[in-house]
């Protein structure tokens, strides 16, 4: 019974990584766009994470994760003659790959960690149940790949820990590059290992074999990702003496930016609590109180907590910052033996109705639309406003001629002079050869519908080519003016993401 139901898990995790919704800009922005700009011909938008005079993110894991795959992918594709790789097929190839190792590697590392056959099938069916696994994991996010590398230190920790016997080399070895490797993709990572290295002490003590194989692995690691990084961020031919003179340390960067409260203030300061009281409720839901009346003590079980705990102190807190720990958790948990058959019913409706909302409809319009603009010919200038930003690489090679301008949730009057500046003439005297411009926005925002139609008495007018149905903009709810009913029938009625035509009336034919 239970492999049937992790068969069509298998399947349901399948239709979410390839359901284009977009949970955060930093699912592209920290990680595709900034390698499909060294690979390919791509125009890209580097944040300033990495553009920064002492830039936070490091390039090597990237490199690993994703280059690795879209090297391949450009390799196969312009081998075959078919020109450069449509950033459309880059996309959904990468979500592929995420599926992949979701399914793979943190399947396998689940059934790894549990001691016996029966905690692994409830371990594993809990895990793949979890639309935190559907949604979030099957992403371009630091976090997911950070998650893997979590479970597999686990793993190697615990297969370190059982050799009783002999000194082995090769488990320690991984785990130190593992070690490095996870620190240069989250500077969180190893707040989630402290428990199980303090558990490896003991055995290092004992097997200094161990011991000298895990340091040489991470010493090398840590010199090849500085040197990668420092190439990557320099704007010269790199020399081994810039790892002297001038080295890029990307997480003693990333460590010192974020010890300022100053600077997490830009990002958002949460309390303390952010965590435990609002962020683990959103990713658990009725798997939480497991946690006080249904748990097995286990080494996953301490390092997820511990990580909590320690991500707590930093004021900026988001809920796929735990990402990590919900696998851990999760597979740390026993059903409950009273009233199982409601527990079970209620855990399926929860990450039914997220794993729609987030894995479906979440600005699920912004990638679709992008694709969709990279295809037309006589594009100007696109605006995008009460959206997340959308990927400037999926424009196909599109932005030497048409602009890209990131509205976010700027006031609707502002919104409208913009347009205004840069909207060619909607008359049969005044032409412009300037090219089309485009409004990228929700259907929600009910202020556009007064520019609609050729009799709208507005000097600007929206001519409405093309609506992307799924998609929710959930930045768009304002309870506080507008009501809860009212508000959930504008954002959820009127769903869907449209591109608008964009023309103003001008000279002799303008409405006064």
């Amino acid at each position: 019974m239970w492999r049937r139901a992790y068969f069509f898990l298998i399947l349901v995790r399948l239709y979410f990584a390839l359901s284009p919704s977009y949970l955060h800009p930093d699912e592209n922005f920290q990680g595709p766009e900034v390698i499909a700009g060294r690979l390919y011909s791509y125009p890209v938008h580097l944040t300033w994470e990495f553009t920064s005079d002492h830039p936070i993110r490091s390039a090597f894991p990237l490199w690993i994760v994703y280059g690795f795959p879209m090297g391949l992918l450009r390799w196969l594709w312009e081998g075959a003659g078919w020109g450069e790789v449509p950033p459309a097929v880059v996309y959904w190839t990468l979500r592929g790959m995420m599926f992949i190792f979701s399914f793979v590697l943190e399947d396998w590392a689940i059934q790894e960690l549990a001691s016996s056959p029966r905690e692994q099938h409830v371990a594993v069916l809990l895990v793949a149940s979890s639309y935190v696994t559907w949604t979030l994991q099957t992403h371009t996010f630091s976090n997911s790949i950070e998650t893997l590398i979590v479970l597999w230190s686990l793993v190697l920790v615990g297969r370190i820990l059982a050799d009783k016997k002999a000194s082995g080399i090769w488990a320690p070895a991984i785990l130190g590059f593992l070690s490095v490797g996870g620190t240069f993709t989250r500077i969180t990572f190893p707040a989630f290992l402290l428990i199980p290295g303090l558990k490896l002490l003991p055995h290092f003590w004992r097997r200094p074999s161990s011991l000298l194989s895990f340091s040489l692995a991470a010493a090398f690691t840590l010199f090849l990702a500085i040197a990668v990084d420092t190439a990557f961020y320099s704007s010269e031919p790199f020399a081994f003496s810039d790892l002297r003179n001038r080295p890029t340390i990307t997480p003693w960067n990333n460590l010192k930016y974020n010890s300022s409260v100053v600077n997490l203030a830009q990002h958002g300061v949460h309390p303390y609590y952010q965590h435990l009281v609002a962020n683990l409720p959103q990713l658990l839901g009725p798997a939480l109180p497991l946690l006080i009346f249904s748990f097995r003590k286990t080494l996953r079980l301490a390092s997820a907590l511990t990580g909590i705990v320690l991500l707590s102190v930093f004021p900026h807190q988001e809920a796929r910052f735990l990402l990590p720990a919900v696998p851990l958790l999760l597979s740390s948990l026993r059903l409950p033996k009273r009233f199982s058959r409601a527990w079970i019913a209620t855990w399926i409706a929860f990450n039914i109705s997220l794993g729609i909302l987030m894995g479906v409809y979440h600005q699920g319009g912004v990638v679709p639309t992008q694709i969709f603009l990279g295809k037309q010919e006589h594009g100007a200038h696109a605006f995008w406003w009460k959206t997340y930003s959308p990927p400037i690489w999926l424009l196909d090679g599109k932005n030497d001629r048409m602009v890209t301008t990131d509205l976010m949730g700027i006031p609707k009057e502002n919104m409208v002079e913009q347009l205004m500046q840069v909207a060619p003439c909607d008359s049969t005297k005044v032409r412009s050869d300037n090219g089309t411009v485009y409004l990228v926005a929700p259907r929600s925002a009910t202020f556009l519908d007064r520019f609609k139609g050729l009799d709208s008495g507005e000097k600007l007018r929206l001519e409405e080519l093309r609506t992307y149905k799924n998609h929710i903009n959930l930045d768009d709810l304002d309870f506080g003016d507008d009501g809860f009913w009212p508000t959930l029938q504008r954002v959820v009625g009127r769903r869907g993401l449209t591109v608008w035509k964009v023309k103003k009336v001008c000279g002799t034919d303008a409405i006064s």
